[in-house]
C-alpha cells in the first residue's frame, strides 16, 4: 500500500491578485489531506472519501476498459470530476493506468470540507505523487486557479508565492512575528466557491491593466512585519486595496463595524475562513454573533 499526504492552505495576501502574477504570502495549515492507494488484479477503481469524522461521504466502483476510459453509471458531479482528474493523470502519464491492473483508493480529510483549506488542492496534489505527474500542470486541466495552494500542500512552512510569466516561484519563507498568540482564523459558516469568484474577477478585469506593485510590497510588509498595530494597519490596508479590485465591501464594514481589533477576508472572500486580531476574550464578540469555530494560529498552521 502507498500513503500520501498534503497540507491544507491559507492565503494571508494577494487573493484574488495572484492570478495575475502578484506576491502572495500563504500558509500552509496543519490540516491536510491523505491518500491511500492498493494495486488490486481488477480493471477497476474502487475509490472511497472519508470526512474528518471517519464517516464515508462518497465512494464509487470505476470500471478501467480496454482503451483506458473510466466508466460508471454515477453521473453526479463529483463522479464527473473525479473522471476528469483520472482522465487528466492519464493525458499527463499514459502509462500509469493498465487495462490489466486496478486500484483500491481512500481519500481521508482531517478538516470539515465546508472549511476551505483545499479539499481539492490537497487531493489534487496527492494524485499528482502517486501518478507521477506534475501537480501543477494536474490543476491546470481539472480546477484552474493560481497554483498557491499546490504550493502549500508541498510545503512545511509559509511560503512566498508568485507566477511569472504563468510559471509558479515558490520561496520558502519564515513568518513568526512576536504577535501570533492575537491571530485568530474564524468560520463564516459559509462555503466560497472559489472556482465561481475567480470567473467573476477575471471577467471584472479582462480590459484592464494592473498594477500590483501596491501588493507585492504590502506582502514584504506582512512578513517581516514585527509590532501588531502596524500588523493591523496592513491588513487593513489590504482589505481595501481588494475591495476596490473586486468591487465588494470590506468584511469588517459589512459585518463587523464595531469589532475594536483588524478583520481580513481570506482567499476568495465571501466565506470560508477570516483573520481577525485580538485575545481570546476578545473572541467572545464574534461568538455572540453565531460564528463558533474560531481557531487560534497556533492550532491552524504548521
Amino acid at each position: 500500500m502507498q500513503t500520501f499526504y498534503s497540507h491544507g492552505k491559507l492565503l494571508i495576501s494577494g487573493e484574488y491578485a495572484v492570478l495575475d502574477g502578484a506576491l502572495a504570502l500563504a500558509l500552509p495549515t496543519k490540516f491536510g489531506q491523505s491518500l491511500k492507494v492498493e494495486a488490486t488484479p481488477n480493471q477497476k477503481i474502487v475509490w472511497k472519501s472519508i470526512s474528518n469524522k471517519g464517516a464515508v461521504w462518497f465512494k464509487i466502483e470505476l470500471i478501467i476498459d480496454t482503451s483506458l476510459k473510466f466508466i460508471s453509471k454515477d453521473t453526479s458531479d463529483i463522479a464527473l470530476r473525479l473522471v476528469q482528474i483520472l482522465e487528466a493523470i492519464q493525458r499527463l502519464n499514459p502509462a500509469h493506468f493498465k487495462t490489466d491492473a486496478g486500484f483500491s483508493i481512500t481519500s481521508t480529510l482531517e478538516f470539515p470540507e465546508n472549511w476551505g483549506l483545499g479539499s481539492s488542492s490537497t487531493l489534487i496534489t496527492n494524485l499528482a505523487e502517486w501518478a507521477k505527474v506534475d501537480a501543477f500542470k494536474l490543476l491546470e486541466l481539472t480546477f484552474g486557479g493560481s497554483g498557491f495552494d499546490i504550493a502549500c500542500a508541498q510545503h512545511d512552512s509559509a511560503i512566498l508565492y508568485q507566477l511569472k510569466s504563468g510559471k509558479p516561484t515558490i520561496k520558502s519563507v519564515v513568518f513568526s512575528p512576536p504577535f501570533l498568540d492575537a491571530l485568530f482564523f474564524i468560520h463564516r459558516n459559509q462555503k466560497q466557491n472559489s472556482r465561481e469568484g475567480i470567473k467573476s474577477y477575471k471577467n471584472r478585469t479582462a480590459n484592464q491593466t494592473l498594477d500590483f506593485s501596491v501588493v507585492n510590497k504590502m506582502t514584504l510588509d506582512l512578513l517581516n512585519c514585527l509590532d501588531l498595530k502596524t500588523f493591523e494597519s496592513l491588513i487593513e490596508q489590504h482589505e481595501r486595496y481588494i475591495s476596490n479590485l473586486i468591487q465588494q465591501p470590506p468584511l469588517k464594514e459589512v459585518l463587523f463595524s464595531d469589532y475594536e481589533g483588524a478583520i481580513k477576508s481570506l482567499g476568495a472572500w465571501g466565506g470560508d475562513f477570516f483573520l481577525a486580531t485580538g485575545s481570546t476574550a476578545s473572541m467572545a464578540y464574534f461568538k455572540a454573533k453565531g460564528f463558533e469555530t474560531i481557531v487560534p494560529y497556533s492550532e491552524m498552521i504548521l
